[in-house]
């Protein structure tokens, strides 16, 4: 058994992913680009509400989808170290 790269679920030897929505979601997560200066412009300047205003911003001016910038955002937090993993 293997699992799939985006959502984790098992799935067979012979499958990439277990849907068609998780390769999608899969290849945009990694199409996200995100300049360290604007993470840093977030969630050190803003507030929680501005960051949310921003994030879609952002989001919106690029044509990604806000859940998955969220989500990247969310992973680049933990890396450089501006919020706290669970």
């Amino acid at each position: 058994m293997s699992h799939c790269p985006y959502c984790g679920k098992k799935i067979a030897m012979s499958k990439a992913f277990c849907s068609r929505s998780c390769k999608e979601n899969y290849f945009q997560l990694i199409a996200i680009q995100v300049p360290k200066p604007f993470l840093k412009r977030i969630f050190v300047f803003c507030t929680p509400e501005q960051r949310e205003l921003e994030i879609e911003n952002f989001g919106n001016r690029h044509g990604w989808r806000i859940d998955l910038l969220q989500k990247k955002i969310e992973e680049l937090a933990i890396e450089y170290g501006y919020v706290e993993s669970n």
